[in-house]
């Protein structure tokens, strides 16, 4: 794994604790985490189209109850980390997509584990307190290394199998992609417009 790969995965995990473990500031968002990925590749149209592409994707999954919506940084990491290693994007979006949601099964069960956890971190705090930095930064240290973990390894194997794969990919099969890739934003788009629809009465 090469120093810029290192770094890039170091800035996918760091974007995925925005989701729910620190910062909030959105920064998770495919709209946002696309571009900034981008920044280390050198290719800023491809990370607003992936960002924006995954953003429109994922806009009809709501996380709630025990719904774990797919996580658009882990989309835009794989898919941009697939590029620059040589796969078409938009194979690397469908490899993106499928990773997203591998990713989100991954962490539920991390979360699981996690609330096991929060038992004895709770006790330890109340015997003590003055450890509650501590156990904060090994609790975002743990989650950061787990996110690149789990990333560089989706992104390394999905390179092992595509990479070696991709000049004996058929020529339909690649316009079958294609078409796929480009219409992405029109099915994204399809489940926003009712959300816009005036109720009746013009309410």
């Amino acid at each position: 794994m090469t120093p810029s790969l290192i770094l890039f995965f170091s800035l996918a995990a760091l974007l995925e604790l925005d989701t729910t473990y620190a910062f909030q500031l959105m920064l998770s968002r495919g709209i946002v985490a696309g571009p900034l990925l981008s920044l280390l590749t050198g290719d800023l149209a491809a990370g607003i189209q992936v960002g924006v592409f995954t953003e429109l994707l994922f806009s009809d999954i709501n996380p709630l109850g025990s719904v774990l919506p797919p996580s658009a940084t882990v989309c835009c990491a794989i898919s941009l980390a697939l590029n620059v290693l040589g796969v078409p994007l938009y194979f690397a979006f469908v490899a993106g997509v499928l990773g997203a949601w591998l990713f989100s099964y991954a962490e539920k069960g991390m979360r699981k584990i996690r609330v096991r956890r929060v038992v004895f971190w709770e006790q330890r705090i109340m015997q003590h307190p003055s450890e509650i930095i501590y156990v904060v930064l090994g609790s975002l240290g743990t989650s950061f290394a787990v996110n690149f973990l789990l990333i560089s390894g989706v992104v390394l194997l999905f390179s092992k199998i595509l990479v070696p794969f991709v000049p004996a990919i058929p020529l339909r099969a690649h316009m079958a992609c294609q078409f796929a890739y480009i219409a992405v934003p029109w099915i994204g788009l399809a489940t926003l417009i009712p959300q816009f629809k005036w109720r009746k009465g013009g309410r």
